[in-house]
């Protein structure tokens, strides 16, 4: 049998991000497995650091396009790697399939559950394989979780939990034009804690908790807040009801003292587990005892190119499968604006560009949303609760 020729990879969006998938595709190129084939960015990469020190991440020579019309123009790839604001995915991943390219797309997915829809629809009609860059579903600490989950061994599970303490300075929201934005320019957006940085952590959980598709959500409560001055959310808590009447319980913020590994968490009627999903690592504790499972992750790229080879191959995370996902996104998309956490509420660390809000005792009330399966507001965290305004007496 002959050996397949390396797929063709371009990656949109080289800066930022970006560089992590200009990394994998150098370690992909150096196993035979895929060569660079252009990179896509208005900014050039010609004198960067990108193309910087004894092993460029941009070989010299790769082409380069100011925007993927270009260079599906020109000459489309095998792949197209896309790292690009969120409210551009269904647009750039739509045209690409189209091209005749397979897609890795960033995750969100996309800005609206309707634009899910419209990508699934686009994937099965050009027969193009589109996979989202949830890199927990390449965990098998995660798969193996779920099999817990669903073997019985905790018990009943009834609630499947989540919890995110984690940092974003004023730097990261300074860092583009849609960063910490719900709406640009009249298009949603939907950049905030639930649905951008930690948004493994719900897309996991759903997982475990069994949810394969958009229809097995039937209710969110969003409760949304921020402590930065940006219009999306950074602190935030979500209580998702599926249709088997499980629930997923995520307490999530940006604004914790230090950052912490983000984590599902399970408890069932016999016994408990905790997913590490950063460091594949997942703690059970059974009536069979305990133990620890360290696990290996495939990559979602590697994985990608491995389903190119085999039509009968599943993807480790199919634009299709993140429905679950999409759905909360479309209740946070469609909830109130987030309410601004009182001062008294927050102390800021650091400065500048460096400096970042934290919300007093915020991995606690983390915890408890995941440990209750109930919102901020239903617990009563003190930043829920208006302050009072002072009367005045004559």
């Amino acid at each position: 049998m002959s050996t397949p020729r390396p797929a063709r990879v371009a990656v949109v969006g080289v800066h930022g991000h970006g560089r992590s998938h200009l990394r994998t595709v150098r370690d992909l190129a150096a196993r035979g497995r895929a060569t660079l084939a252009a990179v896509v960015d208005p900014r050039p990469v010609e004198g960067t650091d990108l193309v910087a020190g004894d092993a460029p991440l941009v070989p010299a020579g790769t082409p380069w396009y100011p925007d993927l019309a270009a260079l599906l123009a020109d000459r489309p790839p095998d792949v197209v790697v896309l790292v690009t604001p969120i409210h551009t995915h269904l647009g750039l991943a739509r045209d690409a399939m189209l091209a005749g390219c397979d897609v890795l797309l960033e995750k969100p997915t996309a800005a609206s559950l309707a634009e899910h829809d419209v990508l699934v629809a686009a994937a099965a009609a050009t027969g193009r394989r589109c996979q989202v860059g949830f890199q927990t579903f390449g965990s098998d600490a995660l798969d193996e979780l779920a099999r817990v989950v669903a073997s019985g061994e905790l018990g009943e599970v009834r609630v499947v939990g989540a919890v995110g303490t984690w940092v974003r300075t004023s730097a990261y929201y300074a860092r583009s034009r849609w960063a910490g934005r719900r709406v640009l320019d009249g298009v949603p957006v939907v950049d905030g804690v639930v649905t951008n940085p930690l948004a493994h952590a719900v897309a996991s959980a759903l997982r475990v908790a069994g949810a394969t598709r958009a229809s097995d959500v039937v209710d969110v409560e969003a409760d949304l807040w921020h402590a930065h001055p940006i219009e999306a959310d950074d602190t935030s808590s979500v209580v998702v009801t599926l249709a088997d009447g499980r629930r997923v319980a995520a307490g999530l913020t940006l604004c914790a003292p230090e950052r912490a590994a983000a984590t599902v968490v399970v408890r069932g009627s016999a016994g408990s587990a905790t997913l590490r999903y950063e460091h594949d690592e997942l703690d059970v504790a059974s009536p069979r005892g305990t133990r620890t499972v360290r696990a290996p992750r495939t990559d979602l790229l590697d994985d990608l190119l491995a389903a190119r080879l085999d039509p009968t191959r599943p993807l480790r995370c199919d634009v299709a499968a993140t429905g679950p996902f999409m759905a909360v996104l479309d209740a946070v998309r469609a909830a109130r604006d987030p309410r601004p956490i009182a001062p008294e509420h927050v102390a800021w660390q650091g400065t500048g560009p460096d400096a970042h809000p934290v919300v007093h005792d915020v991995a606690a009330w983390c915890a408890r949303v995941a440990e209750h399966c109930a919102t901020f507001t239903t617990l009563g965290a003190p930043w829920t609760h208006p302050t009072p305004t002072p009367t005045l007496r004559a």
